[in-house]
């Protein structure tokens, strides 16, 4: 099987191993001569961005480089961002890295041009209409994980460096005029970063599933997602060097990411507050977060899971899904409790409060109250 192919769903997509060469064709394509490359401080200095950069300096695209992005982006990173993006005179970004590197190059395009505060276009109701959509800066993204699937998302998750909330912010053309999937990119990450992205990626695809609301196509590719990161993550892990497993992880966490138009939940809802407090990193809350959230919800979903299961090759329906999640997780080095990760229960109201505004409430298949997620945080914690 070869891996490499262009694909035009859900924005243009060059994948497969070495396609990084064609950035700068790819910031012709988007109309881009004078990029702003924006990354995280951890990947700034490595092998992979210095590579990245001597290949946009000998297409005459420059060197610049803007990474004071924290592994939870605040808007102090957002507007530090856009002053170097201003400074620079630049005309686009080409977001390089995680979820934190996308998330916040996107925004440092969306914001510049724009003279209301981030917050006012949080993803609620139309405020996206607030926006001067013809002031947004092309973007191209470049993933060296695979988990969040932000290359091929319409929203940025920007923390507030104040109040430690996490928002969601949304733009239809937030969504990136070209991707570049290239799984070498991803060969030396860490196995605790393979394992914590993957189930983010995992996690997305779960809870796209899980979700009451009507999208079958969304559907068929949480389904098909869970699948690839059944077969490839602990490949993925326990060879980093393995190309086939690192190329399908790419594909599930863009399908994740695809799949999540259809709702997140309560997973999602607790991995937020307890990010933004913490500082944790997010797939590994989510994996942490999720057999708690699959047994509360068990009674609305054990029937599409026993579906589901089936496909998937796992025996014993809902409860052998719910044994295969833990047993990943556990072979994943996955700690069982938040707890691992430094989180304790003396802000749990705040965090119980954070959940409950956080919109993916709206995607879990039963009522997320207070009580109930007092005990999902007492399950975890």
């Amino acid at each position: 099987m070869t891996f490499t192919a262009n694909w035009s769903y859900p924005t243009a997509i060059k994948f497969g191993p070495g396609r990084i060469q064609e950035l700068p064709s790819a910031c012709a394509e988007a109309g881009i001569a004078r990029p702003l490359l924006v990354t995280d401080r951890g990947l700034a200095s490595l092998e992979i961005t210095q590579k990245t950069l001597e290949l946009m300096q000998a297409a005459g695209l420059g060197g610049a480089v803007f990474s004071e992005v924290d592994p939870n982006p605040t808007e102090e990173n957002l507007n530090a961002g856009i002053a170097a993006y201003r400074q620079g005179g630049h005309d686009g970004v080409i977001a390089f890295g995680g979820g934190s590197g996308l998330d916040l190059g996107k925004m440092v395009a969306f914001m510049n041009g724009q003279s209301r505060p981030v917050w006012d276009f949080e993803d609620i109701g139309d405020w996206w209409t607030r926006a001067d959509s013809d002031a947004i800066a092309p973007i191209i993204a470049v993933p060296t994980t695979a988990g969040t699937g932000s290359e091929v998302g319409r929203a940025s998750v920007i923390t507030n460096a104040q109040t430690h909330v996490k928002k969601i912010i949304f733009h239809p053309k937030v969504l990136p005029s070209v991707v570049i999937c290239d799984p070498e990119l991803t060969v030396g990450l860490p196995p605790a970063i393979t394992a914590g992205t993957g189930l983010d990626a995992f996690a997305h695809c779960v809870e796209a599933f899980s979700s009451p609301h009507y999208h079958p196509m969304s559907q068929g590719i949480a389904l098909e997602g869970m699948r690839l990161v059944k077969e490839y993550l602990p490949r993925a892990y326990g060879d980093g060097h393995d190309i086939e497993a690192r190329a399908q992880m790419m594909s599930a966490a863009m399908m994740g990411a695809t799949a999540f138009q259809k709702g997140l939940g309560a997973i999602h809802a607790m991995s937020h507050p307890v990010g933004a407090t913490f500082g944790t990193h997010h797939g590994t809350t989510n994996a942490v977060c999720m057999p708690a959230v699959l047994d509360f919800n068990a009674p609305e979903i054990a029937s599409k899971f026993d579906q589901a299961a089936a496909y998937l090759g796992i025996a014993g329906g809902f409860d052998g899904f719910c044994r295969f999640v833990q047993d990943l997780n556990d072979g994943l080095g996955i700690p069982r409790r938040l707890s691992a990760l430094g989180v304790t229960t003396e802000p749990l109201e705040a965090l119980i409060s954070g959940a409950l505004d956080d919109p993916s409430c709206g995607g879990n298949p039963r009522p997320l109250t207070r009580a109930a997620l007092n005990d999902l945080f007492d399950a975890v914690i």
